[in-house]
């Protein structure tokens, strides 16, 4: 085996070393990205999606489907290093089977985004506190084609922000509370495996990981041992997230929706609080 010191870079992730920790950028890529598009003079914006847009199925199939789905899945590689634009990147893929004009619209507003943002990325602070903290989101029935909700996650080791998801439920809710839990039951599945992993890495969680949703429905249910016959339907999904929160290893908790950092993985949101969220997810420029 042999020391090839620092690290720089690792496949494709410059790693470079400021603020007393690691700062992980894809800016090249980035730069990649617009190129294979065309797009290297594009005009920027602020942001990768705007508030009111709902992606469905309607519209003109797109000229060359190939080229739509190279794109899209370029940029989920690129959330590697950028969770900001997780949950466009996740809309956009939802549609590489039959791609329509829209879809390729909304590709080509999120590398104007990038545009705007080229020296963004991940930080990561050298840090000796080890607990884990989740923030958990939904939005209920967003699909306007199916109704399904979208789930959205956000974990946290100390300050630094270690795994993050944007994903279309497999199901429908019935209530915002079902999409809500739904999504609980995912971050604590995620934070369950986090502590594991630590475990095994001879650096154990040793105090409950709390997660916030924003709520009050799911964060109560999390801890009601009384089964209601409106929440059957999601029985599997309590009982994990209860057993969970009985053993102390998880506390479900609430927070206010203009604290929630994982709205920005489930919808679009205005520039001022989608700026404060990023900064938050500990994207720097």
């Amino acid at each position: 085996m042999k020391d090839l010191g620092p690290l720089h870079r690792f496949l494709g992730v410059s790693v470079t070393r400021r603020n007393g920790g690691l700062f992980l950028s894809q800016r090249q890529y980035m730069l990649d990205i617009l190129e294979r598009a065309g797009m290297s003079d594009c005009k920027p914006c602020s942001t990768p999606i705007d508030t009111s847009a709902k992606v469905s199925s309607d519209g003109v199939p797109v000229p060359d489907a190939t080229d739509y789905c190279a794109l899209a899945g370029a940029l989920q590689y690129l959330t590697f290093t950028r969770p900001d634009i997780a949950y466009a990147v996740q809309q956009v893929c939802l549609y590489m089977h039959d791609p329509r004009e829209p879809h390729l619209a909304l590709v080509k507003r999120i590398l104007r985004y990038i545009h705007s943002t080229l020296d963004f990325g991940l930080q990561l602070y050298s840090s000796t506190v080890s607990s884990l903290t989740a923030y958990s989101d939904a939005d209920w029935a967003g699909c306007p084609d199916t109704r399904r909700s979208t789930s959205g996650y956000a974990v946290f080791l100390g300050d630094n922000l270690i795994s993050w998801s944007s994903k279309r439920q497999p199901t429908v809710s019935r209530s915002s509370t079902e999409a809500e839990y739904r999504a609980v039951a995912n971050v604590v599945a995620e934070v369950t495996w986090l502590r594991q992993l630590l475990l095994e890495l001879h650096c154990p969680v040793r105090q409950a990981s709390v997660v916030y949703c924003d709520n009050l429905s799911a964060a109560y249910l999390s801890t009601n041992p009384v089964q209601h016959q409106r929440t059957k339907h999601i029985e599997i999904d309590l009982h994990f997230v209860r057993d969970k929160v009985a053993t102390g290893a998880v506390r479900v908790l609430h927070v206010p929706t203009s604290s929630q950092y994982a709205d920005i993985f489930t919808k679009g949101l205005p520039t001022s609080v989608f700026t404060e969220f990023r900064s938050s997810l500990n994207i720097r420029g």
